[in-house]
């Protein structure tokens, strides 16, 4: 259960009635599913968990950035999530403080959880969020709601990763950062630029629709976000942000990439059965949704993604040999990974590089996807037999050689059968090409 703290009453304020009476073009706005009246045009959340060191620091810093600088009326909902530190007393030390601070606490952990929660019960017409750490720079806040205000975008989102942004950060969160939206990319078709930044805002309205979709409580929350909204063809923009990196965060690395991996291939199922109604909540928002799956028109855009997506599965499969090599032996490794990553390659090549979605012809094409693997099987394991044949004991360095180089023979012939046998009429039946 959550128990919301407010510092006081709820009810319009002055500043409410004087926004509304300045024509602003969100104040007459009711976001499906909120039937209580507006108090605050923007609603930013904190959402943490055992923050008692930083929170009181950067409440005040964002509250008196906010005061000073944003030209709409405002509150700051701190979600404590599940905190067993001081992290409560502090929030509620806060919100009897200043006047637009209030708390929600939930019992259960998860920064998308905590997101849901305060979202979900906001009564403003533009939600925001920022990481506790205030590690982007506030300047960007306004650039990241104006758009939303005004009603040319949906979400809006900060970017380390876009031209004109100044980051500061280590290398091995840099280059986790790029290949992380390297394989939303590859893998869902994602067409923003960063997805983990903490900085994102977007409208009640998109969030009143997009919300029930989304199904992760924790990191995934953003990207899940994102990915729907853009398959419903809402519009998200961008702002390029000054970030420095917190060198006290305690995030887990490994454990969080590990989760939105597993989220990625998850969203990659649910969006590749086309059980998601995405299409209808576009339109209700007045979007036409974007061509399906971001597919590129012609073979050559076809190319594009397949080799994407091709470098993902075979990074996938080099690394799934190696940890079943020496247990497994090498033919048997060579048989686990290429049926894990064939699995999740045509899967992806279904959806993104050829657009076909839903359950008809399914079967079809999976079974027809059957031959292709046995393809892929027979060059690498016969690969793996004449290397052993000659050399006797090869090293590893010399297999993955080997198989790298079978795998580029299977995916060239891969694609041809994809394109001309496997979803052949399909692809173009469903992009209405």
């Amino acid at each position: 259960m959550s128990q919301v703290i407010y510092d006081r009453p709820l009810g319009p304020s002055a500043d409410d009635e004087q926004h509304r009476a300045a024509g602003d073009p969100l104040a007459k706005t009711k976001p499906v599913g909120v039937t209580r009246q507006r108090t605050r045009l923007v609603e930013i959340v904190i959402p943490v968990h055992n923050e008692q060191l930083v929170l009181a620091d950067s409440v005040q810093r964002l509250h008196a950035y906010l005061t000073e600088s944003l030209p709409y009326p405002f509150r700051i909902t701190i979600a404590d999530n599940a905190s067993t530190d001081a992290t409560p007393a502090v929030a509620a030390e806060l919100a009897a403080e200043l006047r637009q601070v209030e708390v929600l606490r939930l019992e259960q952990k998860g920064r998308g959880r905590a997101l849901r929660a305060a979202w979900s019960a906001s009564d403003a017409p533009v939600l925001a969020y920022c990481d506790v750490d205030l590690s982007t720079d506030l300047a960007a806040l306004l650039p990241l709601v104006a758009p939303l205000v005004s009603g040319h975008s949906d979400l809006a989102i900060g970017t380390r990763l876009g031209r004109g942004s100044r980051v500061a950060r280590g290398m091995k969160r840099e280059l986790i950062s790029r290949c992380y939206n390297l394989i939303l990319r590859g893998a869902l078709g994602a067409g923003f630029s960063d997805a983990q930044c903490g900085f994102k805002a977007i409208r009640a309205d998109a969030a009143a629709e997009l919300l029930p979709l989304v199904q992760d409580p924790g990191w995934f929350f953003d990207t899940e976000l994102l990915v729907l909204a853009e398959r419903a063809g809402l519009r998200i923009h961008e702002v390029p942000v000054d970030w420095v990196d917190d060198p006290d965060s305690r995030v887990d690395i490994v454990a969080t990439a590990l989760a939105d991996l597993r989220g990625v291939l998850r969203l990659n199922r649910s969006l590749g059965s086309g059980a998601l109604p995405l299409g209808d909540l576009g339109a209700r928002l007045g979007r036409a949704p974007a061509r399906r799956a971001g597919v590129p028109v012609g073979i050559g855009g076809q190319l594009l993604r397949f080799a994407g997506i091709g470098v993902i599965s075979t990074a996938v499969y080099l690394l799934l040999y190696l940890l079943l090599r020496d247990p497994l032996g090498a033919q048997a490794a060579n048989l686990g990974a290429l049926l894990v990553t064939a699995v999740g390659n045509t899967s992806a090549n279904r959806a993104i590089t050829f657009g076909v979605q839903g359950r008809r012809g399914a079967l079809r094409q999976h079974a027809r996807a059957l031959v292709l693997f046995g393809l892929g099987l027979a060059l690498t394991g016969g690969s793996l037999a004449v290397l052993h044949a000659v050399t006797g004991d090869p090293s590893w360095s010399a297999e993955l050689l080997v198989l790298i180089a079978a795998n580029l023979v299977a995916s060239v012939l891969r694609f041809a059968l994809l394109h001309t046998w496997v979803f052949a009429g399909r692809a173009s039946e469903e992009t209405g090409h």
